[in-house]
């Protein structure tokens, strides 16, 4: 089974990376670009085959180390 993980930073939480991004992109020409938000994206493979066990799973393993929840939101996908 795949778990796909999206961690992002909370809305208010100051993100110099997107914002380091946000001025690359204008200097290099896309002026339309208002904002950028900078995330990680991870994926696991995981020996479990009830999708509501991996979720559980995933989800404690981003409480505990992959996500700081004080100022990262994310968001699991289960497939397979």
């Amino acid at each position: 089974m795949k778990a796909t993980v999206h961690i992002t930073l909370k809305n208010g939480v100051l993100d110099p990376q997107g914002k380091a991004i946000e001025h690359a992109l204008k200097t290099l020409g896309f002026d339309s670009v208002a904002g950028a938000r900078q995330g990680k994206y991870i994926e696991l493979d995981l020996d479990e085959s009830d999708p509501a066990r991996a979720a559980a799973q995933v989800n404690a393993m981003c409480e505990k180390l992959l996500a700081n929840t004080v100022i990262e939101n994310y968001q699991v996908e289960i497939a397979g």
